[in-house]
């Protein structure tokens, strides 16, 4: 539940950045409203779909080369190998020094309590506005209530209930916000902002939830204001004022639809706004590429055709169920004799079938060219087959005989085999009462059956299990050996590790380096590049940098322009920003020398180029402070711009000064309307102040 509840979180982050960074200016509003629902209610079914394994980028490893399809009888933590989330590797280390699980006990205990306040509070709140609507004196205006209230209360609505004091506002002020309510309950608003705070409960912890509803909540006004002034009946001067009469700051409930205080700005600002162009409507067909990265880098990966029918028992109980996940105890064969080996197909229908290759030498009194009867022999049973081999080439129908002693043995060893189904697994893999034996001797003593098929299949013999023993691996477990085996994880690779820094390091931990293909040397350029002095005994950061390709050279490419100082931290953002020395010496070359990493940042966030800086030194502009071309890039101020300005009779402009404009909407033609109405004054700081007062174009 922890990890699912987590994964969402991510989605809802996720998917908030991206409407921030491009879609929260636009002025397609009720586009706007859709992206909003749509990714809050995917951020709750994703994570819950299945991946089809060719399409997933987790890096789990998956056993492969394993010559049965029976083996899907073993349990996911069993074939499926461990991920190796580099947030989980802090965990393990961490149980060196206190209870984690104790830990993480208590984290879900305060989750759900979270739960239970914030969910107590949407229901008294929900319980509070139904009482207010149907206790107090309320008028029906056709589907609409209008429930009279009382004090200094900003006017809201929930549902088809509009809440307002009609003592406190003049006739047009007081329709204007009638319009306004019914344009929010006709078009359901009630049910996002429902749909915000049920999300809310269950994400209470989530700082982007928070900010989710806010935007939701903004984006709503912002379409509702549009509609408003889309009547011929509305004048955009007199709404834009009434809102400044009805803002208050005593907030309804956060279930309304309300005239919130801290939006009044931002709403008149967007009235404001120029209209988006039809032509940026292509960024949001990068929010779809986005959701398939997320389910594809974190859902659960399936293989096709993969079956998990587990101990099923016969819908018959009086005949005997010869299947085992998919392959029967009985069917037909198909073999090919290559040099000392036959690679054996059983199939049993037209999907369900599997191979594995034996010895020819266990083939027990094969006959070529002759139709005959042979048999293979292993401690789990004996596979009788009849059939003809042609040459090399043979076909036949065969059944699959399992030993009672054998089960009993593995009983005594403690592990426990049910049916015969799991036997005919046990006779594939060829598992032996001894190599449960050899376990047992190492130390593994709990043994379960669904161990025992992937260690068999990849040859995880008493050599590796105990120079495995040997290095010596904190909390290390049976399942720990069936990654290490098919990653290629040895005593030298273990050892590389820690005489690179690394004394001790968990199981996860070497299997998140090995998937990322860390080794000594890396490790050791990693250390000789950086100056940073933070602890990284679980090796997150070399794998971050292995990850980014961030290598010496990259390093060292910074250090010769002066950057010696810089922390893991920078260097992993400088390589996503794509930010390269060559980059820094364009800035240097028009004067921008020792650049600080967060203005690195902020410039390549920004798109801030030098031909961005040549324009505005043409018209006079030199030498302009880092903050002043952020400032003027993320108000869109152009050169252009500050040419209207000056034909307007502004000259020697401050960049402070036009930064404030273009923020308040003070733009050339709002100053050619104003001066036309009389108001000619000789600084844009007049200007300014009067646009603050009337707050129109």
């Amino acid at each position: 539940m922890i990890p699912y509840i987590l994964y969402t979180a991510l989605i809802l982050s996720a998917c908030l950045m991206f409407y921030k960074l491009l879609l929260q200016k636009e002025t397609f509003f009720q586009l706007n409203r859709l992206v909003l629902l749509s990714c809050m209610i995917l951020a709750f079914i994703l994570p819950l779909l299945p991946v089809p394994q060719q399409l997933s980028l987790r890096k789990d490893v998956i056993v492969k080369h394993i010559p049965l399809a029976e083996t899907a009888v073993i349990k996911n933590q069993a074939v499926q190998l461990k991920a190796v989330p580099v947030q989980e590797v802090y965990v393990e280390q961490a149980k060196q020094t206190f209870d984690v699980d104790l830990l993480f006990h208590w984290l879900v205990y305060l989750y759900w309590f979270g739960v239970l306040i914030f969910a107590l509070n949407f229901l008294m709140q929900a319980c509070v506005l139904l009482y207010r609507a149907y206790s107090l004196s309320a008028i029906q205006d056709g589907k609409f209530r209008i429930v009279e209230i009382t004090g200094d209360k900003a006017p809201c609505s929930f549902a088809n209930n509009i809440f307002i004091n009609p003592e406190k506002y003049e006739w047009e002020t007081y329709t204007q916000i009638l319009q306004h309510e019914k344009i929010h309950i006709e078009q359901k608003h009630t049910v996002d902002l429902l749909l915000a705070e049920v999300v809310l409960i269950f994400q209470w912890f989530n700082p982007f939830a928070w900010q989710w509803r806010k935007a939701l909540e903004s984006n709503l006004e912002f379409l509702t204001d549009d509609k408003m002034l889309q009547q011929d009946t509305v004048e955009k001067e007199s709404y834009q004022f009434s809102l400044l009469k009805v803002a208050a700051p005593h907030f309804p409930l956060s279930l309304t639809t309300n005239y919130n205080q801290s939006l009044i700005k931002k709403r008149i600002i967007m009235m404001n706004s120029k209209k988006s162009s039809v032509h940026t409507t292509w960024k949001y067909f990068f929010l779809l590429p986005l959701l398939v990265l997320f389910v594809c880098l974190f859902n659960q990966p399936v293989a096709q055709g993969q079956t998990l029918n587990l101990n099923e028992e016969s819908k018959e109980p009086n005949e005997h169920s010869n299947i085992q996940n998919g392959m029967d105890t009985e069917g037909s064969w198909f073999a090919v004799i290559k040099g000392n080996t036959v690679s054996i197909q059983f199939k049993n229908d037209e999907s369900n079938n599997s191979s594995t290759t034996f010895q020819l030498s266990e083939l027990k009194g094969l006959t070529k060219d002759m139709k005959g009867e042979f048999t293979i022999t292993r401690e789990a049973g004996i596979m009788n087959f009849e059939g003809k081999f042609e040459g090399n080439n043979g076909m036949g129908t065969y059944k699959f005989v399992a030993s009672k002693n054998f089960s009993k043995e593995m009983a005594e060893e403690g592990v426990t085999i049910t049916d015969e189904s799991d036997l005919m697994v046990f006779f594939m893999v060829n598992v032996k009462t001894s190599y449960v034996k050899m376990l047992k001797k190492n130390g593994y003593k709990d043994i379960d059956k669904d161990q025992l098929i992937p260690l068999v299949a990849l040859d995880v013999n008493e050599e590796y299990v105990t120079s495995i023993k040997q290095a010596g691996i904190p909390d290390f477990d049976l399942d720990d050996l069936i990654p290490f085996k098919s990653m290629g994880i040895d005593k030298a690779y273990i050892d590389e590790i820690r005489q690179a820094g690394y004394k001790n390091i968990t199981a996860d931990n070497i299997i998140a380096l090995k998937s990322q293909g860390v080794n000594g040397k890396f490790i050791a350029d990693f250390h000789n590049s950086t100056s940073s002095k933070d602890d990284d005994e679980s090796g997150d950061n070399i794998i971050a940098f292995k990850s980014l390709n961030i290598d010496k050279k990259f390093i060292d490419s910074f250090k010769e322009l002066g950057y010696n100082d810089l922390s893991n931290d920078d260097l992993m953002a400088l390589k996503s920003l794509n930010i390269t020395p060559a980059y820094i010496n364009e800035f240097e070359k028009i004067g921008y020398k020792n650049l600080k990493p967060d203005d690195l940042f902020a410039l390549k966030s920004l798109n801030i180029t030098p031909k961005y800086i040549s324009e505005f030194e043409k018209i006079g502009y030199k030498n302009l402070k880092p903050d002043d071309l952020f400032a003027l890039k993320s108000q869109n101020i152009t050169p252009d711009l500050i040419n209207e300005y000056k034909n307007l009779g502004f000259s020697d402009l401050d960049v402070d000064n036009v930064i404030a404009a273009k923020s308040m909407g003070v733009s050339p033609a709002f100053i050619k309307t104003m001066k036309e109405k009389g108001h000619n004054f000789k600084t844009l700081e007049k200007y300014i102040e009067l646009k603050a007062v009337v707050g129109v174009n």
